[in-house]
């Protein structure tokens, strides 16, 4: 919190004023100059505002960690509690201004029945440890939106606002799909979030309602981007759900769109997700772009270690003459680790861990060498700091 001090004038007593006329032919008569009235103090000027934005990849409810949670709901508490497994990221995450997750699936009715690949319904209680870790806003577009059809996309939607989590991608009504999705940090900084998907695994998008799911079309991305600057965004994000499962490098639609977007005056940064493995960052058209967070929370196969690895991406802003630039750019690695038996699944903050001796050592400094290679792999991180 910023304080500003004013200063206070205090009027001199009469006889002070009476003491300092008599005292003024005096000073004439010994050569000294006429006594000038003092200037009003100047109010000291606001300091620029600034705001610290975080992203993370993919929440991807696999079975296992709602067995995890499961397990632990036996005893007297039967709450599934999914804050255990999230708690690894809360150190960045309740720190941040703004804290943006990406909340891949849709929720069930609460106690289920819940489903997993290919078509996920997860407990509504992610959505509780969501909250309570501190995200602030959830994008939703994906190829899994329509898992469960119209009726899971509205629950969803519903869910997250009775629980105060802002959200931006799909959609309850045209009205919603083009209102700008800005939140406001405390410092009264206004944040835009535009997204879209690249499919949604052949589920067409419902009758009369081709809003319900954005698409990756830029013109189209473009619009409500303006829209959002237009509304009275100071910051304007774009997230693009798409590229090949499983790359560590952005495929050829996300580099159009990537050129695309940055070109916009409207738009600030781009960072994307869907992959299940971090992708490169980079500058384009001066403008920061993630192409793959990787994923946050998501249990793959053994074969697919990556898939346990991420990145969260934390960017400060601060205002200029101009607007809001990218003043801190960093990098922070995370890792999932699989379930087990007797051993549920944790988030780590990588480098934390490894500076706490924390973990599995090993395991934590390949997914800190992986992650750094790729977020450099195609350059231009010039001042690019790892967390």
């Amino acid at each position: 919190m910023r304080t500003l001090f004013r200063l206070r004038r205090r009027p001199l007593l009469r006889g002070a004023l009476v003491a300092v006329a008599a005292l003024i032919p005096l000073a004439l008569l010994a050569g000294c100059a006429p006594m000038r009235h003092a200037s009003a103090p100047v109010a000291p000027e606001a300091a620029p505002r600034a705001a610290t934005v975080v992203m993370n990849g993919d929440l991807l409810w696999h079975n296992t960690l709602v067995f995890d949670a499961q397990r632990a709901a036996s005893g007297p508490d039967p709450t599934l509690d999914f804050r255990p497994l999230l708690d690894g990221v809360r150190p960045v995450v309740e720190t941040a201004d703004m804290a943006i997750c990406h909340n891949e699936v849709p929720v069930a009715r609460p106690g289920g029945p819940y489903s997993y690949y290919p078509a996920f319904k997860a407990p509504q209680e992610t959505l509780d440890a969501v909250k309570d870790v501190g995200y602030d806003l959830c994008t939703t577009a994906s190829n899994h939106s329509l898992d469960d059809g119209w009726d899971g996309l509205v629950r969803t939607l519903d869910a997250m606002d009775a629980r105060g989590i802002a959200h931006a991608g799909t959609a309850r009504s045209q009205e919603e799909a083009d209102a700008p999705r800005t939140f406001t940090t405390a410092d009264g900084v206004r944040i835009a979030v535009v997204t879209g998907t690249y499919d949604t695994n052949g589920i067409p998008r419902p009758k009369g309602k081709h809003w319900s799911v954005p698409d990756l079309d830029a013109d189209t991305l473009l619009r409500r981007a303006a829209w959002a600057r237009a509304g009275g965004a100071d910051i304007v994000l774009v997230a693009i759900h798409g590229g090949d499962e499983y790359s560590s490098q952005p495929n050829a639609q996300q580099r159009r769109l990537a050129d695309q977007l940055t070109a916009s005056p409207d738009v600030d940064l781009v960072y994307g997700h869907h992959v299940h493995v971090v992708q490169p960052w980079t500058k384009v058209n001066g403008k920061w772009v993630v192409f793959g967070l990787g994923n946050l929370v998501a249990q793959h196969k053994a074969n697919v270690p990556r898939g346990y690895e991420g990145v969260t991406a934390r960017f400060t802003f601060r205002e200029e003459s101009g607007g809001f630039t990218v003043e801190r750019a960093e990098f922070i690695p995370t890792l999932v680790t699989p379930s087990r038996a007797g051993k549920p699944a944790r988030l780590f903050l990588v480098n934390t861990a490894l500076a706490a001796g924390e973990g599995d050592s090993q395991r934590l400094r390949v997914a800190q060498e992986r992650t750094r290679g790729v977020v450099h792999s195609l350059g231009g991180t010039e001042g690019l700091i790892e967390s």
